[in-house]
């Protein structure tokens, strides 16, 4: 029993191979996919993510039910994502490939409806977004862009923009300002 639980039961070798070539084979799958299967992580979504990690199981350890073996693929994974990350952060080409660019998806008040299909985004789902900005709709908005990372990010025109701490600030300021040149009243 003890020797089953703490025994690899495939080379070390061939479990590193193994969870190196899933991990990257997965890093492209994903990274052509896009940034959408990022950014909106629905049910459907998460149900495919939960059933890849599942259909993988098997290719990265192979024919190993150890703890020593389940242990060693995680520390294998970790180490080659802490190693990409920090590639990533000290070469910036290196982070584009990895992650992509920003996709603009909205300039101006007007959808790009080509890049929104591309991105396999819904109208609606920016239009949702919008609304979570404070705007009332997509007229109001000078750019929406989706980032590498999958987060939508929404720009509001100037004079649609909710106000924030500094502009009510300004606003009480200007108020006490004409308060004090009013003449005292009884």
């Amino acid at each position: 029993m003890w020797q089953a639980m703490f025994v690899a039961g495939i080379p070390y070798v061939e479990k590193t191979i193994r969870t190196l070539l899933v991990y990257l084979a997965l890093l492209v799958l994903l990274r052509v996919i896009g940034k959408r299967g990022l950014a909106q992580l629905n049910t459907f979504d998460l149900v495919v993510m939960l059933l890849l990690s599942n259909v993988v199981q098997n290719a990265v350890i192979g024919n190993d039910n150890s703890v020593t073996g389940g242990v060693y693929g995680a520390l294998v994974l970790l180490a080659a994502d802490w190693l990409l990350v920090r590639q990533a952060v000290r070469r910036e080409w290196f982070n584009r490939l990895l992650n992509g660019t920003p996709t603009v998806l909205a300039r101006d008040g007007a959808y790009d409806r080509r890049q929104i299909a591309r991105q396999g985004i819904r109208v609606a789902d920016l239009d949702v977004a919008v609304r979570h900005q404070g705007g009332d709709a997509i007229e109001e908005t000078s750019l929406i862009v989706l980032e590498p990372g999958g987060t939508l990010l929404v720009r509001l025109k100037d004079g649609d923009q909710v106000a924030d701490k500094d502009d009510v600030a300004a606003l009480r300021a200007a108020l006490a300002a004409i308060e004090a040149r009013l003449p005292a009243g009884d």
